[in-house]
Formats: C-alpha cells, structure tokens, sequence
C-alpha cells in the first residue's frame, strides 16, 4: 500500500472518531436529531456508518460485522471502539491487497466481480457521505461541528495528537 491509500485510511479513521467524540457530548435527545436530506438521526447515521465499514471489511477479509442498523443504539463508547477496530483492521486489510484481488459483490441478485480496491475506495467516500450528514444535522441545530478536514487532520498530527 502506497502512502496515499494509507494516509487516506488514516483520516478516514480519524474523522470518524474525531464525529463520535463530539457526538459523546449530546445527549439522547439530541442523538435523535435529523434534517431532510439525510440518512436519518445522528445516532443512525453513526450505527450505518461504522456497521457498513464492518461489512466492507468483511468483503475484504472475511470480517464478522458486529454492529447493525436492526439492533438498538448501542451507545457512543460501544460505537467508538467499533470504529477503532474496524479503522485499524480497514488499514490493515488495504496493506495486504494486490492488483488484481477481487470479490464478489451482489447487486440486485447477479453475482458480480469487483476489484477490492473499489471496496476501500467505497469505505473513505461512505464515511465522508455520512459524516458530512450529521455535520449538517448538527450545524442545522446549531450544535457544535466537529472541523474535521484533510487539513485539521494533518494540524492534529503536528501537534502531536493521537491519530
């Protein structure tokens, strides 16, 4: 894997903690906000974002998916360890890939081959997809935005942050 990939997972994985750190500060109420135009309540975006990277990597690696949009809200801490776990296995997974791996992938019941890369490029457009929804739902309630570009990434690196 090529520092590109790399760093892109890394923030990938950064901006998904860094969205349920700030999350950790509403309360159940505020868990239940939405706005048109989005998945669905902060607290289900969370679930379907960390629940789709799990599935993700189960096409890439065989991974058992703990998390899913059927079960009740587990909680914040329960879904921040989730993200670690699938962050840290999604790294790891995309260093193992070479050109040519494949999977198959159903859609709409016809079987059909797809390039793991496209899987992993899916994961980091997914979690931008979704955090940018509960960036919205949290701006359009006037709750605080995590600022959670490329570059705050990077700033968080040089101040010595955990990332």
């Amino acid at each position: 894997m090529d520092d590109i990939w790399r760093d892109a997972l890394l923030y990938n994985r950064w901006a998904n903690l860094q969205v349920i750190d700030e999350c950790a500060k509403l309360n159940t109420e505020q868990l239940e906000l939405t706005v048109p135009s989005t998945y669905g309540t902060i607290a289900a975006n969370l679930i379907h974002l960390i629940g789709a990277e799990q599935r993700y990597l189960r096409r890439l690696t065989g991974f058992e998916p703990t998390l899913s949009e059927k079960q009740s809200f587990p909680g914040l801490a329960k879904l921040r360890e989730a993200a670690v776990q699938s962050g840290d296995a999604l790294v790891e997974a995309a260093a193992g890939l070479r050109p040519g791996d494949a999977t198959q992938v159903d859609f709409d019941g016809e079987m059909v081959a797809m390039p793991k890369s496209l899987i992993v490029v899916q994961a980091i457009h997914h979690g931008n997809d979704h955090r940018t929804q509960i960036g919205m739902i949290l701006g359009q309630h006037s709750l605080p935005v995590p600022d959670i570009d490329v570059w705050s990434y990077e700033y968080a690196k040089h101040k010595g942050a955990a990332v």
